[in-house]
């Protein structure tokens, strides 16, 4: 009995799944036109409307008609134009803010000093424009491991496990997304996830094995550990070595209960304990970050050259 190599086992395939590109389209008001569309060219309309009336005693209606078409041409590519996934008239609320905001800053806590007298103001001039301060977004992490982001809320953080899919078969790799898309459609609130790259450190592994050599059982062993101990030294000299790390991050924001604002830390460390639970069976392993580890992970991601300062508190 021959087989036909063409031929495969139907469970290795791979069934596609399609995702709608509208998946967080906002809802439309009026035909294709969203609340915020029909709000911006009732306004247009509204105004152009009344200029033709204040300007009826003096102009002819086809005079005001050519002068507005360059005008309602604008507002309505603005209304209805996207740019990068927005609209346009957020697209460039956000860029008139990037150019009004500083582009040199740094973090000073206590404020930027002015320059010493001394200095010539030709100098000062040749230097530009004085730093400002920077204002982290987070104010400080405590326990059990709730970032402050003052006005947007709180937001907790956890470590996730990489999964090999490549070398996983058809049928494993459809229950690996099933289970992932079960996580997604349980989400209640806003959720990251964040692949990043970092440096390794191999020089303290390696000093490690060298040191805990002599205490293994056997002679073989010891050579093995001492062998794997010069390979790392090795890597670790050839050059920066970078690993990815997955973070992913559940953010509440804040609400008002009886006048009282709600911190939703709470709810936002039951939603990575959520996760935990749900992205089990999709073989990805998520560990909570506490005050310490957020503080370090938050650090290394702002100023990965310098060391990992000590404590909950953002630095």
């Amino acid at each position: 009995m021959t087989s036909n190599p063409s031929r495969y086992d139907d469970s290795d395939a791979i069934t596609a799944v399609r995702v709608p590109s509208d998946i967080s389209r906002e809802d439309r008001l009026l035909g294709p036109l969203t609340a915020r569309q029909t709000a911006i060219l009732s306004v247009c309309a509204a105004l152009l409307y009344g200029g033709y009336w204040a300007a009826r005693p003096f102009m002819a209606p086809l005079a005001y008609l050519v002068m507005i078409i360059p005008v309602a041409g604008a507002v309505t590519a603005l209304a209805v134009g996207r740019r990068e996934g927005i609209g346009l008239d957020r697209f460039l609320f956000a860029a008139l803010a990037h150019a009004r905001t500083p582009k040199r800053r740094v973090y000073a806590p206590e404020g930027v000093p002015p320059l010493p007298e001394l200095i010539g103001q030709g100098l000062v001039h040749a230097a530009g424009p004085s730093p400002t301060a920077m204002r982290i977004p987070g104010e400080a992490i405590a326990e059990p491991g709730v970032m402050d982001l003052r006005g947007d809320g709180h937001a907790a953080l956890a470590t996730c496990s990489m999964v090999n899919f490549d070398l996983r078969s058809g049928a494993e790799q459809q229950g690996l997304i099933a289970a992932f898309g079960r996580w997604l459609n349980s989400l209640t609130g806003p959720t990251q996830l964040l692949v990043r790259c970092h440096r390794i450190e191999l020089a303290p592994l390696a000093e490690r094995l060298q040191h805990d050599a002599p205490a293994l059982p056997h002679p073989a062993l010891e050579e093995a550990a001492r062998a794997h101990a010069a390979f790392l030294s090795e890597l670790a000299a050839g050059g920066d070595l970078l690993g990815r790390q997955a973070v992913l991050i559940a953010r509440e924001e804040r609400s008002l209960s009886r006048g009282r604002p709600l911190t939703g830390g709470g709810r936002a460390v039951q939603r990575v304990h959520e996760a935990v639970r749900a992205l089990a069976p999709a073989e990805v392993t998520v560990s909570p970050l506490d005050a310490a580890g957020g503080a370090a992970l938050v650090s290394d991601a702002c100023n990965p050259d310098s060391p990992t300062p000590q404590g909950g508190d953002l630095p």
